[in-house]
Formats: structure tokens, C-alpha cells, sequence
């Protein structure tokens, strides 16, 4: 494949908007629905929504190039659609037959990259854990901490040295351990909040996630301080010697939001030429994404939404 460019985007699991110009998706949500639109059965506008898909779909095997969506193990498939909304797909027949990882097609994702993708996938296992959907189990917690044992010790060492396979499939494993959990839990105000940025302003989905996270979670807190203490050390260790769990809950939101900041990340929507005026419009987009909302631990209001936007802000 001699198109730099071409390559840049497959492996950084990004396509192209209709008129070409900005990561809208990834290659393989795109390759899900194409699997079942190329059947010809239905048309795109007919399958948006949960379990909406009637037909078959072709033949499907997913690779990952990132360790970030954990989209090879998931039943859901989101784009861009018009006006920068992101809109899913969600339907069993989504899984594909097969799944590989391959580790030596992540070696040459750029630091940045992989810390956004490394992330996002952090975001899915911490969200899988603490959701309200009603399929959320003790499984999805299991496969939750397993992920974020192995995305905690590894992220920094593979932004520092993309090179070494040990820790690239560490990060391979962990993503898509994180994507099993929120397959069945599924991922709550996090990406609610983020798909506006990813949308609107073309932030690549990690990005858009890291950039809110921290700000989610201090909403969060008051309603499962508890469950973010006892990932608090999968993540960072040193954090089991706080003995109070309300204590280390606010270390582990302190640390993420540093963790950010070590891995190269810009942690402010100002540093991405995001204004502050845009921040009510972004609330009022944030609130049309009812299906992930209704899963938080705490119920979000559009004003709620503001106050977190302009905390990041």
C-alpha cells in the first residue's frame, strides 16, 4: 500500500466523511455495515437504533490496528452521520465470525495515537464498570479490572516505545478485554459527552473521551465513589495505600487527568480551538444521546451537561 496518507487513516481506525474530509468512523464499524447493507435487505436509515436489523449480512472478520475500540468484539457500529451527529447501529448480528489479534500491526501507531486509542479504551472498561444498563453482570466487571489492569501498567510505556510487542499486546489484550465488558454493560455519559466533540470538531473519538473523563467522573462521584476507588489501583497502584474510598476515588480522578498530561495530551477543549460560546450548543448535542445517558450512575440534565463542558472548558 504505497498511499501514506491512506494508511495513516486505517491505521489510526479512521475513515472519511462522503465529501473526504474528516475522520468520521472506523474501519471497522464501516465494514459491519457494510457486511450487511452489500445484502441488500435494508438500507442504512432502516437499521439505526437497537436490534432494528432483519436481514443477513455477509460473510465478517475484524482486525484491529489499534488497541483502543474494542469494535472487533462489539455489537454496535457508530458513524457521523449529517450535521456531525454520531448515530449507532446496534445489533447481535454485528459480532463477526472471527476476531484476530494481530500485535505486529499496531508497531508502527504513532505515540499520539496510541495514547488516545489507549485511553478510550481505559474510558469503555471504566464505564462498563460503573453503568446502570440492565445488562450489566459480574462478568463485565471481571473482564472491566482485567483490562484495566493491563491498559494501567502498559499505556505509557507503549506511548515512550511503540516497539515492544510484549507491552503492544498487553494493550491489545486490554482493549479488547474492555470491549467484551461494555458490549454487554455498555458505556454511559463519557461518550456521551465526547461524541459532540468528535462530531462538531473533528476530535478523534480518544481524544474526545480524555478530555471529558475526568470531568464525568467528579459528577459521577457522588453516586459511586465506590466502584471508581476499587479500580483506582488496577490503574495506579500506589493508590491502595489511601485507606478512605472517597479519598482515593478523587486521587484516581486527579491521577487519570494527569495521566492525560504525561501521555502528551492537551487537556483543555480551549487548546482545541473549541470556544466557550460553543459549550451550550455541545450540552444541547450531548442530550440527544439518550441511549448511553440513561445508563450513567447519575442522571444528566442538559444544564449538568453545561457544567461539565465548561469544567473541562
Amino acid at each position: 500500500m504505497q498511499n501514506p496518507d491512506l494508511v495513516r487513516r486505517i491505521q489510526t481506525g479512521h475513515g472519511l466523511l462522503l465529501d473526504g474530509s474528516d475522520p468520521a468512523f472506523t474501519f471497522m464499524d464501516v465494514a459491519k455495515l457494510v457486511a450487511l447493507l452489500a445484502k441488500g435487505e435494508e438500507t442504512l436509515a432502516d437499521i439505526y437504533g437497537i436490534n432494528l436489523v432483519q436481514g443477513q449480512r455477509l460473510p465478517l472478520i475484524l482486525i484491529p490496528t489499534t488497541a483502543g475500540t474494542g469494535s472487533e468484539v462489539t455489537m454496535s457500529s457508530v458513524i457521523t452521520a449529517g450535521g456531525g451527529v454520531k448515530k449507532a447501529v446496534l445489533s447481535d448480528k454485528l459480532l463477526p465470525d472471527v476476531a484476530l489479534l494481530d500485535v505486529e500491526l499496531t508497531l508502527g501507531l504513532p505515540p499520539m495515537v496510541t495514547a488516545t486509542t489507549g485511553v478510550d479504551a481505559m474510558v469503555h472498561a471504566i464505564e462498563a464498570y460503573t453503568t446502570l444498563n440492565p445488562n450489566h453482570n459480574p462478568l463485565c466487571d471481571v473482564l472491566a479490572k482485567d483490562a484495566l489492569l493491563r491498559l494501567g501498567a502498559n499505556i505509557k510505556q507503549a506511548v515512550e516505545d511503540g516497539s515492544n510487542l510484549a507491552v503492544r499486546s498487553e494493550m491489545l489484550l486490554g482493549s479488547m478485554l474492555a470491549g467484551q465488558a461494555f458490549a454487554n454493560s455498555s458505556v454511559a455519559a463519557v461518550h456521551a459527552l465526547a461524541y459532540p466533540l468528535g462530531g462538531i470538531y473533528h476530535l478523534s473519538h480518544g481524544l474526545s473521551n480524555a478530555l471529558v473523563l475526568p470531568h464525568v467522573m467528579r459528577f459521577n462521584q457522588t453516586q459511586c465513589s465506590d466502584k471508581y476507588s476499587a479500580l483506582a489501583a488496577l490503574v495506579f497502584p500506589q493508590l491502595a495505600e489511601i485507606d478512605e474510598p472517597s479519598d482515593r476515588c478523587n486521587a484516581f480522578i486527579t491521577a487519570l487527568n494527569e495521566l492525560n498530561k504525561i501521555l502528551g495530551l492537551k487537556v483543555r477543549l480551549r487548546d482545541y480551538d473549541i470556544p466557550e460560546s460553543a459549550l451550550p450548543h455541545l450540552a444541547s448535542e450531548a442530550m440527544k444521546q439518550t441511549r448511553l445517558l440513561v445508563n450513567n450512575p447519575r442522571e444528566v440534565t442538559e444544564a449538568d451537561a453545561l457544567s461539565i463542558y465548561q469544567a473541562a472548558w
